[in-house]
């Protein structure tokens, strides 16, 4: 199988199924969003994080890859099998959300981004994660999506920030507070 087919070189592209769409729909803005946020994902993953945390992210990559299938496919023609999220995947986050806050001071105010170059990776995937949220909101309100898609990328934005807290106490890096010019 070659990797061009220069079927996309008028700017449409295919989704699974077989309908053939412009480049620049909600659709495609969707599912490409969440293939950025699983490269922001692989990002993190590369530094010198806790092991535990780079089995949580394996984990995760694999759920974007299913959540991205379930956005290119045409809602139209879903005869194609493919991988479903299952309520466990968002239960599994919700476990390592409590798990890290365990270790955590409760917050008392909004936390700036950075402190370390690690953190500051989690928090860009944080940010294109709930621009994906954003775009997968949009697109239900023309086309059905799974109520399970988005209550995945929801939790998942959850996770990103309280693992950006926890790699901050990791890794020594100082949780710096917005503190508003009044």
């Amino acid at each position: 199988m070659k990797i061009y087919t220069k079927k996309g070189d008028k700017g449409t592209t295919q989704l699974i199924g077989g309908t053939r769409v412009p480049k620049n729909t909600l659709r495609i803005e969707a599912y490409g969003t969440i293939d950025e946020l699983n490269s922001y994902i692989g990002l993190i993953r590369d530094q010198e994080i806790d092991n535990e945390y780079i089995d949580q992210l394996l984990e995760i990559q694999d759920r974007l890859f299913t959540l991205g299938a379930l956005l290119a496919r045409d809602p139209e023609k879903q005869k194609m099998k493919l991988p479903e999220l299952v309520e466990s995947d968002i239960t599994n986050l919700e476990n390592w959300i409590d798990t890290m806050e365990e270790k955590l001071e409760p917050m008392t105010s909004f936390v700036l981004p950075g402190g370390h170059t690690t953190v500051s990776y989690v928090h860009i995937a944080r940010c294109v994660c709930r621009r994906s949220e954003r775009i997968i909101s949009e697109l239900n309100e023309n086309s059905q999506v799974s109520e399970i898609v988005m209550a995945y990328v929801n939790r998942l934005s959850d996770y990103l920030f309280v693992l950006s807290r926890k790699l901050t106490l990791d890794l020594k890096a100082v949780e710096q507070p917005w503190k508003p010019r009044m």
